[in-house]
């Protein structure tokens, strides 16, 4: 019965710290990922939408799948005609151009 008494009476540890101290180092891991990870992908996101919406006829293109083309013509305005090096025609969603190549 004594061990008891003893365990009940032990000293609380220290002093309850400051919350905000204790979440800094949370905190300060989301901003090093919004600055390092989520900004920049949103900025890439932000100029692919550009660049997809400012296409016309005559550019020169690739797709996400590697296909070289040049734009023929637009439909619908998410649908693009592809003319490739074999004069073969593509009708391609306007998403999955992926970059402008330079003439």
């Amino acid at each position: 019965m004594n061990a008891t008494v003893l365990l009940m009476a032990a000293p609380q540890g220290g002093e309850a710290g400051n919350p905000i101290l204790s979440f800094l180092p949370i905190i300060l891991m989301f901003v090093i990922f919004y600055f390092l990870l989520i900004r920049p992908q949103t900025k890439r996101q932000k100029e692919a939408e550009k660049m997809r919406s400012e296409l016309k006829k005559g550019d020169h293109v690739i797709t996400n799948g590697g296909i070289h083309g040049t734009i023929e013509g637009i439909k619908d305005n998410d649908v693009v005609l592809i003319k490739t090096a074999t004069d073969t025609k593509l009708h391609i969603g306007r998403s999955a151009i992926a970059t402008l190549k330079s003439k």
